[in-house]
């Protein structure tokens, strides 16, 4: 961000449009892409990044100067997605309870595809695994964390990663063994 980006501020604080036209031009790219995560399209992310903004102008002069504007902004975007999608009811519980101490030998996911092909594989999850999964493997909240964002325990936090981790292997997998028919065919 530039160094002009606490005169924008301010001129946001003061309700200028100008301001808030800069500001959203500055940082619509970035947050556009944290809203996708959490958006089952294109779409949805639209209108999370659009609601983001209403409360990023209605609550920036709350902003405290501590840490990362940017950060404060996407903090802002993940929350609401997530209220959005609460409001939506299209989070809901799933009552499968893992004991605490299991472990999962699941081989971490190496993605070595382009960030938008990622993207189209996260969306397709369930909106659930979707979530947990972005706020764990992306954002970077623990599960208790997790927890106390969306209102379900702990554990069912731990089972939507896993299912969802799961989840994306198989994509994964699919889409190494679509390219390897593909050059086999064409080889």
């Amino acid at each position: 961000m530039t160094d002009n980006i606490t005169d924008i501020i301010a001129g946001c604080i003061a309700e200028k449009r100008k301001s808030q036209e800069e500001l959203y031009n500055i940082l619509s790219p970035g947050m556009y892409a944290v809203c996708l995560q959490y958006a089952s399209d294109a779409d949805e992310a639209c209108d999370f990044l659009q609601e983001g903004f209403i409360k990023v102008f209605e609550n920036i002069k709350n902003y405290r100067n501590e840490g990362s504007f940017e950060g404060w902004v996407r903090r802002i975007m993940v929350n609401t997605a997530l209220q959005i999608l609460r409001k939506k009811k299209q989070m809901y519980v799933i009552n499968t309870e893992i004991k605490e101490n299991t472990h999962y030998d699941i081989p971490d996911v190496k993605f070595e595809r382009e960030e938008e092909e990622l993207i189209r594989m996260i969306q397709k999850l369930p909106v659930n695994q979707r979530m947990i999964f972005n706020l764990y493997a992306i954002e970077g909240f623990n599960h208790t964390e997790i927890a106390k964002m969306t209102g379900i325990p702990e554990n069912t936090s731990k089972s939507h990663l896993h299912r969802a981790r799961i989840a994306l292997k198989g994509m994964v997998k699919n889409s190494y063994q679509k390219e390897a028919r593909k050059i086999r065919k064409n080889g």
